[in-house]
């Protein structure tokens, strides 16, 4: 199964392009809202004088994320940012939940894909979070006590949460968000 992924990408720029760069990021989220899969994009400005800009993307899956990365209207976009002097800083990818309900709290532009949800309520969110741990968590102890009877307590969570969080992280929350999605944006 494949899940939804978000980009999370954080440029710096000269400050006073700030209206140069909100154009430039308004025609990359033009460009990528043509391609299939595509869930909506977002920017911050971490403040009215920094240089530090936070963008985010969202596609479908990996596939159609690829897509837009490949293609070469994404190119000939970043290709128009040299001219702005703008610098990449970093960049990320997330799939499931972890992170991406919150909505920006500082200054910021935002555009949203038609039929792009807002974050649910946090009770919602540790809801599905709680319905993933525990039965992992329960079925990770039974083993660990069958397996491995006598090990320190200390070692024996050590090894509980190295074994869980790839789990939690990478299967089980995106799993779980992808099939509470009704109950979660209702």
């Amino acid at each position: 199964m494949s899940s939804p992924v978000t980009v999370s990408i954080t440029r710096h720029l000269d400050t006073d392009r700030s209206a140069e760069m909100t154009a430039w990021v308004r025609a990359g989220t033009a460009l990528a809202g043509e391609f299939p899969g595509f869930l909506g994009a977002g920017w911050v400005q971490s403040g009215p004088d920094s240089r530090e800009w936070h963008m985010l993307y969202r596609f479908a899956d990996a596939d159609a994320l690829a897509t837009w990365e490949s293609s070469p209207q994404r190119a000939w976009w970043l290709g128009a940012a040299q001219d702005l002097g703008v610098v990449e800083a970093r960049v990320e990818r997330r799939t499931g939940i972890e992170g991406w309900f919150d909505e920006p709290t500082s200054r910021d532009v935002e555009e949203r894909a038609p039929g792009v949800r807002p974050a649910p309520p946090r009770w919602k969110q540790a809801t599905v979070i709680w319905l993933a741990f525990f039965p992992l968590s329960l079925l990770t102890t039974v083993a660990l006590g069958a397996f491995v009877p006598d090990l320190h307590v200390a070692l024996r969570v050590l090894t509980s949460t190295l074994l869980m969080t790839p789990v939690m992280t990478y299967l089980a929350l995106p799993f779980m968000t992808a099939r509470l999605a009704w109950w979660l944006h209702r």
